[in-house]
């Protein structure tokens, strides 16, 4: 008897637990992190790391940074993570030591320590993450765990990351260490910065509509204003 869950399963359990409407432009990006994390939760070779855990919780967060209201925001995010069957705590609080331990290294720390897994300068915390993802010749890599990735270097050098050649080489250097596809890497990482960009963009004119929209309403308002009042008597001639 087969019982992996299906796409299904897991799209009707996410409305089980979030059940108020999600505002049109953030629908797809629920809908492509859900299935993203629902297609690997289904994979036999699937480990979850840490490391993907921080690309869960940073691509949610920099994708639905203006999410309203905010309690909904909240909601949606422990929802995707029901849907799969998993604890979204678990996402946080691995997004959250991971990012206070990145706080501790230098930037050429964090590579080196992303470069040799075996390193026995390594905190603790990050030599067990990496060499576990090295020396599994079955490590599942995904665009979220790409994404956590990123973030790690990006907390220790965003300017670094600005600069394409440094970027890359720094990419390349990590990839090869750790056995990951260079290629899809970068692509992964170049979509991703790309549609940061986009959304960004889309925030700005959906603010610009609701401000436009706000100013037709308050003048509506004084115009229906200005036609209740009552009109001012002409002082009587003597």
């Amino acid at each position: 008897m087969n019982n992996v869950r299906t796409l299904s399963d897991t799209k009707r359990a996410f409305y089980t637990y979030h059940t108020r409407p999600i505002n049109s432009i953030y629908r797809r990006v629920v809908e492509e992190i859900m299935v993203e994390m629902h297609l690997l939760s289904v994979n036999v070779d699937f480990r979850y790391d840490p490391i993907y855990g921080l690309g869960v919780v940073t691509a949610y967060e920099q994708f639905m940074q203006a999410y309203a209201p905010e309690a909904d925001k909240v909601s949606i995010f422990k929802a995707i993570c029901q849907s799969i069957e998993d604890d979204p705590q678990r996402y946080q609080e691995d997004a959250r030591r991971l990012e206070e331990l990145v706080q501790t290294l230098s930037e050429a720390d964090l590579i080196a320590s992303l470069s040799q897994p075996d390193n026995l300068a390594t905190p603790q915390l990050l030599r067990e993450i990496v060499s576990a993802i090295a020396h599994n010749p079955k490590f599942k890599y995904s665009r979220l765990f790409a994404i956590g990735l990123y973030s790690l270097l990006e907390k220790a050098n965003a300017a670094g990351l600005q600069d394409e050649k440094q970027r890359n080489d720094t990419l390349k250097q990590v990839s090869t260490a750790l056995h990951l596809p260079e290629e899809k890497l970068q692509k992964d990482l170049e979509l991703y910065r790309s549609n940061l960009e986009k959304m960004a963009q889309a925030r700005i004119v959906m603010e610009d509509a609701l401000q436009a929209e706000r100013k037709k309403r308050e003048q509506r308002e004084q115009q229906r204003a200005a036609a209740n009042s009552p009109s001012e008597t002409p002082p009587s001639e003597s």
